[in-house]
């Protein structure tokens, strides 16, 4: 009896080991994406599009992160896998902490742009618009709503939060604010809706780029951004030339401030392809004779959601 107790221990203690090491095993295949949480956001539904067409054998976790700059850094810092960022709305432009975070962190490349439409709802416990001294939500989400409030809010306050669902903790039981999110958000947290569509233009979309470490060479998009040395004529026409010369249609141009000296810029470019290989490295290669500093982000497909 006690030889068969002995030998119980000793299997219950082996395959105790083996589920620790099957743990320690599945947890170092996981795949992580990281996006602007919480739960609920608009950053989230993109998220959760990509995971589904991830095909492959590994779990996929999302993770949450406070604000798009941390999601940047956990990637760049190898503490996820993939991170989802938001680069551009059709009705407010371009998000510069995107942009900003792109530029300094040089292991982060696009592998992949997905196009969302973008539905807003006004979320509050309160029964009438008149009620309302009160509006939360993300600067970009304030920015895409901003007639409408004007219209139909003129007196209220508004403040921005890091998301549009960190803007619902601020309504809960309180009749006179309100919080602007998605339909997503509204079903998530059972939140009720006061109004309906307050975007300011129905067809409004935002861009998101999936990121990753690795460079990917596939698709019919090239995004890239560069410094000049000096601020002088022709210097922002000689890069842009060395693309035409060679048809490469240039898509959009945005700058930021280098944040060296006041009126140096880094511009930020999206070409689409659709030359041959070699017209369209020979363009690149005679762009960067042109600049201070070039930086190609990746070549990528585009996907609407």
């Amino acid at each position: 009896m006690f030889l068969v107790c002995t030998l119980l221990n000793k299997i219950d203690k082996l395959t105790s080991s083996i589920i620790k090491i099957v743990r320690v095993t599945q947890k170092n295949k996981m795949t992580t994406i990281a996006y602007l949480g919480p739960v609920g956001t608009n950053s989230e539904t993109v998220a959760l599009s990509y995971r589904k067409s991830i095909l492959n054998d590994l779990t996929v976790e999302l993770k949450p992160y406070p604000s798009i700059a941390k999601v940047m850094e956990a990637l760049a810092k190898g503490q996820v896998n993939w991170a989802v960022v938001p680069v551009e709305n059709s009705t407010a432009g371009g998000v510069a902490i995107t942009l900003d975070g792109l530029w300094e962190f040089d292991t982060l490349h696009i592998h992949k742009e997905l196009v969302l439409p973008i539905c807003h709802l006004l979320l509050s416990s309160g029964t009438s618009l008149e009620d309302i001294k009160t509006v939360y939500s993300h600067p970009q989400a304030l920015a895409q709503c901003q007639k409408w409030l004007e219209v139909n809010l003129p007196n209220a306050e508004i403040i921005p939060t890091n998301s549009t669902t960190e803007a619902l903790e601020h309504i809960k039981g309180e009749a006179n604010v309100a919080a602007i999110a998605s339909p997503r958000a509204a079903e998530t947290y059972d939140l009720p809706i006061l109004a309906s569509e307050i975007s300011d233009y129905s067809d409004n979309c935002t861009r998101f780029w999936v990121l990753s470490r690795q460079v990917s060479r596939i698709g019919r998009r090239i995004s890239l951004a560069f410094s000049v040395s000096q601020n002088v004529p022709g210097a922002l026409v000689r890069p842009l030339q060395a693309l035409a010369n060679r048809q490469l249609n240039l898509s959009r141009i945005e700058s930021r401030p280098t944040k060296r000296s006041l009126g140096e810029y880094i511009f930020f470019l999206d070409l689409e392809v659709t030359q041959s290989e070699d017209q369209t490295q020979m363009a690149l290669e005679e762009l960067s004779q042109y600049v201070e500093i070039l930086k190609i982000f990746g070549r990528y497909e585009v996907s609407l959601i």
